[in-house]
């Protein structure tokens, strides 16, 4: 009686063990070449070029799988020079590469600024080596360039690190960029684009732009060229910051002229937004300057951000404030934490 109901027993006690679960698939499809990594997820898809125009996201690339909106500039997130304000007019035939700084035109205003370190990132590094990060929900790049050259005065040698997570589910990546500087000054700040610039004819891909700090404007504005302190200029005021730092525009198909969602860049900390620009130089120019106080030579600066895709300003809003107030980006095959601290 006990021989017959134990071998039926065994065979369940092998039933059970065969149907354990299978593993999770993972939340994002990561490929890699010579030029790009690529990352497609349910929610959206992107790349990362290593060579060429380089840092940040690739310009067309940020792919809303909701819409089918891609984003509309250069790419996101994307990196220049080291800077200060001041004039280089003295020593401007002495620096080297593409460091010199104009003012007093339509691309960079009035404002005198000069650059303590480059080349631009985005158009002089030529070549980068991102690493990606695979998590359980999530997947992330770090890259990182150390400056090669520096004005007069000043040693080349600072490092730019970014650190980009795509948190699975969602239709946004958080990013941030950190400097350890190799000089001191006593505005030391970081030229990006933030989120990125627009492209377009007459505003036909786009209806509005939003900045937190000043509403809604009408793709009508930027119809014309004009300077980066005629208009919609952002400068950072200590006594008197914006609750948040949003900026974004309302895509729009240009064939029929309906509006899609809004691609928006927010940086989750407003103190460290030394200056921003929107306006028109063939397209809407965003480009954001962070840090802007002064460091010490082995001192870092950076800024958090979060760059995607939102269906209202009101959730831009609720994002951002679930976000507010760090200037940091920490990750490993753990997982992923924003840092009061960069």
């Amino acid at each position: 009686m006990h021989a017959r109901y134990l071998l039926p027993a065994t065979f369940a006690l092998v039933a059970l063990v065969g149907a354990a679960p299978a593993a999770p698939e993972p939340a994002f499809t990561v490929t890699e070449d010579a030029d790009r990594v690529r990352i497609a997820g349910d929610t959206l898809e992107a790349s990362i070029k290593k060579k060429g125009y380089v840092s940040g996201v690739e310009a067309g690339s940020l792919l809303d799988k909701k819409t089918g909106a891609r984003d509309l500039g250069f790419g996101l997130d994307i990196v220049d020079w080291i800077m200060e304000p001041g004039s280089d007019e003295e020593y401007r035939d002495k620096l080297p590469g593409d460091l010199p700084y104009a003012f007093n035109n339509l691309h960079h205003g009035k404002r005198a600024k000069r650059s303590i370190e480059g080349p631009q990132i985005c158009t002089q590094a030529k070549q980068l080596k991102p690493t990606v990060i695979r998590g359980k929900d999530f997947v992330a790049i770090k890259q990182d360039h150390t400056y090669t050259l520096a004005a007069p005065g000043k040693k080349a040698g600072s490092k730019w690190e970014q650190t980009i997570v795509f948190p699975a589910g969602k239709r946004y990546f958080i990013s941030a960029d950190k400097i350890t500087a190799v000089n001191a000054s006593d505005a030391m700040f970081l030229r990006i684009d933030m989120p990125g610039h627009i492209r377009h004819k007459n505003g036909d891909t786009f209806s509005e732009v939003y900045l937190s700090y000043h509403g809604k404007i009408p793709a009508g504005e930027f119809a014309k060229d004009f300077a980066p302190d005629d208009k919609f200029l952002y400068s950072r005021d200590d006594k008197k910051l914006p609750k948040r730092v949003i900026r974004g525009y309302h895509i729009r198909d240009p064939k029929t002229g309906k509006d899609g969602p809004w691609l928006a860049g927010m940086t989750l900390d407003p103190a460290v937004v030394y200056e921003g620009w929107c306006h028109q130089r063939g397209y809407v120019c965003m480009i954001e300057e962070i840090g802007g106080r002064a460091v010490k030579a082995g001192e870092s600066f950076g800024a958090a951000f979060v760059v995607g895709y939102f269906d209202s300003i009101e959730e831009m809003e609720k994002v951002y404030d679930e976000f507010a107030g760090h200037q940091g980006l920490e990750v490993s095959e753990k997982g992923w934490a924003l840092t009061k601290a960069p």
